[in-house]
């Protein structure tokens, strides 16, 4: 992942968070290469403005978008929920590879819903 700031527009435009800690086991599951994947996949995505990412033992990415409805799309994309999946458990709820969670506040999340 890059260490760019993401040449944004200029406002609006809206920012999904994302954090991950990993765990001892996430490279058995190919954490990197998900990861690798899953920004490549994005930046194809129409409404992708851009992502910064940092990780020091804490992963934090921020990645762009133009609205919500490419933000909809984004999270309802097959590969990309299967990367969810495979980030809350071994498919049983257990032994996660690697900790996620994506932060969005109440009236996004209200929003995305809609």
């Amino acid at each position: 992942m890059s260490l760019d700031i993401a040449n944004t527009p200029p406002a609006p435009y809206y920012a999904v968070i994302f954090t991950s800690l990993r765990t001892d086991v996430d490279e058995g599951y190919g954490y990197g290469d998900m990861a690798e994947r899953m920004v490549a996949l994005a930046a194809q995505r129409p409404g992708f403005l851009g992502l910064e990412s940092a990780r020091d033992g804490l992963g934090i990415t921020v990645s762009y978008w133009k609205d919500l409805e490419s933000i909809r799309a984004w999270k309802a994309n097959t590969e990309h929920l299967v990367a969810q999946h495979l980030g809350h458990g071994d498919g049983c709820g257990s032994n996660p590879a690697f900790s996620i969670a994506s932060k969005t506040t109440k009236s996004l999340a209200r929003a995305l819903k809609g």
